[in-house]
């Protein structure tokens, strides 16, 4: 009879255990999954620190098209934003907007599509471009997933092709350029005035790939050299190793270039000067 209270108690004990058990390891686990996902945001921090060329030119590499500085399809006859007439822009209508049709192909995932679109908006707050879905316009941007990242330059007429590769280019900073470049504009660091804003270091660029550092014939518009441009190299842009820079900023050398976050203020006063935006 004295035994039967210790063996209630320690039932109750064990149970009592039993029943916190669960409890530790859905915290730990509930910890771990708050690890885990302040690893991918530091991961995702991490890899929003790569400059938008690096992005681009690691995701072209391989790629089968002829790609005139790493990621434009156009000739090299082409110039960046200096057309003869207007035949490589596209059309303002009379309400004010440059209306630009696309299509963006169905092997893009809900939210791969909606990230492309959501960087058509970074052009809508400050220009009058309008990227609208194409109905049945003759010239439209067909946005697909080939290898790369890449555009024509300026209006082509009829189909142009816009690749932004699902494994490596689904970026804003990667949008909104190459969506740049179908609107006319060429890379900052080729433009016709740029030797007295950056230094090109010839001997550390890949064998082969000089002629995507030359200088164009460009329509500046006016505007400053711009570092921060959307369009703007990275500083180790086709280096042939690590630490061997391509591009040095004069006379400063240590301001930055390449950046990824999207178009800046001389990108937005371009577009505007170019398609005479209101």
């Amino acid at each position: 009879m004295n035994m039967a209270p210790s063996a209630c108690l320690l039932l109750l004990l064990l149970l009592g255990i039993a029943q916190t058990l669960p409890v530790q390891e859905k915290e730990s686990h509930e910890g771990g999954h708050e690890d885990s996902h302040e690893d991918s945001h530091e991961e995702a921090h991490k890899e929003d620190t790569i400059d938008i060329t690096t992005r681009i030119l690691t995701a072209n590499n391989g790629s089968k098209h002829f790609l005139f500085q790493g990621d434009l399809l156009a000739p090299k006859t082409r110039n960046a934003i200096f057309c003869a007439d207007s035949s490589c822009f596209w059309t303002k209508y009379s309400n004010g907007y440059v209306m630009i049709p696309y299509v963006i192909s169905n092997e893009y995932t809900a939210n791969e599509a909606a990230t492309i679109e959501n960087a058509m908006t970074g052009f809508y707050a400050s220009t009058c471009i309008r990227f609208v879905r194409r109905t049945n316009e003759y010239d439209f941007i067909s946005i697909v997933s080939k290898g790369g990242c890449y555009s024509e330059l300026g209006r082509k007429g009829g189909l142009q092709e816009l690749s932004l590769n699902r494994g490596g280019c689904i970026y804003r900073g990667i949008i909104e350029h190459e969506l740049n470049h179908a609107l006319g504009f060429q890379h900052e660091q080729c433009r016709s005035d740029r030797d007295s804003y950056v230094q090109i270091n010839w001997e550390n660029i890949i064998d082969g790939d000089a002629y995507n550092f030359y200088k164009q014939q460009t329509n500046n518009l006016n505007t400053p050299y711009d570092y921060s441009s959307i369009m703007h190299y990275g500083r180790d842009a086709f280096s042939v190793a690590y630490g061997r820079d391509t591009i040095t900023p004069i006379p400063n050398p240590n301001v930055p270039i390449g950046q990824r976050n999207g178009l800046s203020f001389w990108d937005v006063t371009r577009i505007n000067i170019l398609y005479n935006c209101q």
